[in-house]
């Protein structure tokens, strides 16, 4: 099992807090030009000073699957000019968010479906495992109780954010999903959370049930990233060795 940390799009964030960890996982913003080879030698350097592998998350304010053909189709080119960059650099991962334009059409799943099968593929063209984040606790996010037959489906891995799963059902979403999917999931979230909103808070300060976790997950060999919003390092740190221990293993 690896352990990373995630540090948006910001490489100084990278050389603050990468070095403990396994894996940096970068974002790439929508609202940014497309990366280039230009950016592409800084961000070669943190992550070599580092020793950090890297995964990148997509672009999250965008859906991935819409009723016009035409727009689908954009979108899957669109991410892969990103996947053929992040294969550039090594990447292993890729995050994508389980969204649409409108997750409550039944009729829409198909589409949804098509849609992830082709990133998927467009990903391990370029040797990029994509990962369909579960985000339906958001407006566009596609609900874990369909995630799961979706990505089956269209044979994607899951990247399964605990604390999202929190937000959109509780404890018993995360023992639901976990219960019946935990062979879908290649790459986790961690992170804790509070009913009233706060979320992204270190492991040990909210209320999810990590214990559920570790029933379903112990002796986990995926991939684990900290997603605390924070440049504490002690404090990532903190979180990292929570969750290596609650899934068997060390940091």
């Amino acid at each position: 099992m690896d352990v990373g940390v995630t540090v948006g799009d910001s490489i100084e964030r990278l050389k603050a807090v990468g070095e403990p960890f396994d894996f940096a996982e970068v974002g790439v913003g929508e609202a940014q030009p497309l990366p280039t080879d230009a950016a592409a030698p800084e961000l070669r350097e943190a992550l070599a000073t580092t020793n950090c592998d890297l995964c990148v998350h997509l672009p999250f304010q965008q859906v991935v699957a819409t009723p016009v053909e035409q727009l689908n189709d954009a979108i899957v080119d669109y991410l892969d000019d990103l996947l053929a960059w992040a294969g550039s650099l090594d990447a292993d991962k890729a995050v994508l968010h389980a969204t649409a334009r409108n997750p409550y059409d039944t009729d829409l799943r198909p589409t949804i479906g098509e849609q992830l099968g082709r990133i998927v593929a467009v990903g391990a063209k370029y040797d990029v495992e994509v990962v369909v984040e579960n985000v339906g606790h958001q407006k566009q996010g596609i609900q874990l109780s369909v995630l799961a037959d979706l990505a089956r489906d269209a044979d994607a891995p899951v990247c399964f954010d605990v604390g999202h799963g929190y937000m959109e059902g509780g404890n018993d979403a995360i023992d639901r999903f976990l219960s019946r999917n935990a062979d879908l999931v290649s790459h986790l979230h961690v992170h804790d959370a509070r009913g009233r909103g706060d979320t992204h808070i270190p492991i040990g300060a909210g209320e999810i049930d990590f214990d559920v976790v570790e029933e379903h997950l112990e002796g986990f060999d995926g991939t684990v990233a900290v997603e605390v919003f924070s440049d504490d390092l002690p404090l990532l740190q903190d979180s990292a060795e929570r969750i290596a221990a609650v899934l068997g293993s060390d940091f």
